[in-house]
């Protein structure tokens, strides 16, 4: 998708379903949720297409590997026929697409692809990624989700889910809604006392990633004094 075909999704007159963005911009353009939309096809009784997706995708987001038709079965208003066709979808991916071996994180763009429907987003999203000791990743947790321009989170929040996880180090991530993949103050601020909290609680904060429509920022790379440890080259 080039930058012509982006400024004129990100106007709000531009407001295409799933699968015209999808002939329009690529797929590569859809969020999670457009692309969850289109595989449902409909909702159920009590929500539109769009919030069962939105349900599915929050679901997913925090799956470490392809979850059981039982567990899928449990999101409210997915039935049994809709879950089948999510799992089948997913298995196909593996079989086709995806290594069927997990690959440890050792630079940015290796969690990329956890985080990607981000970019879309029209609201500031930060999650936190948790890793154990070979630094594969144990789970994705939304913290935050704000207003265009900011999402504010406090350092025992950050960490809370992370040392549920036991995790041994984490990686933050946050989008940019306005494109931009420079930090702001309040980006190296939070960046700054997120790193100091992780050398309290022995859980270092690897990275700090900016996401945006045309790419994205590792602050560890741009400022590596910030960061106490980090393994990203």
């Amino acid at each position: 998708m080039n930058h012509n075909q982006v400024a004129l999704l990100a106007r709000p007159e531009f407001n295409l379903m799933p699968r015209e963005k999808m002939e329009y911009a690529g797929v590569s353009a859809l969020s999670n949720e457009e692309l969850l939309a289109i595989i449902l096809g409909s909702g159920c009784h009590d929500c539109d297409v769009f919030e069962l997706a939105r349900r599915l995708s929050q679901f997913l987001s925090t799956e470490t590997s392809v979850p059981t038709l039982a567990s899928l079965k449990r999101i409210r208003g997915l039935g049994k026929v809709k879950a089948a066709q999510i799992l089948a979808c997913l298995e196909l991916s593996g079989r086709f697409i995806l290594s069927d071996k997990a690959i440890p994180v050792s630079v940015p763009e290796d969690v990329l692809s956890r985080v990607s429907y981000m970019k879309y987003e029209s609201q500031e999203h930060l999650v936190v990624i948790s890793l154990n000791s070979a630094n594969y990743i144990i789970r994705v947790h939304e913290l935050t989700t704000g207003l265009v321009n900011q999402t504010p989170v406090h350092p025992r929040e950050a960490f809370a889910l992370a040392i549920e996880d036991r995790a041994v180090s984490v990686i933050f991530v946050h989008n940019h809604p306005s494109g931009s993949l420079e930090p702001s103050p309040e980006d190296m601020s939070i960046t700054r006392v997120l790193c100091a909290s992780g050398k309290i609680l022995q859980i270092p904060v690897l990275d700090h990633i900016i996401i945006g429509k045309s790419g994205f920022t590792s602050l560890c790379r741009c400022y590596p004094e910030i960061f106490e440890s980090t393994f990203f080259k």
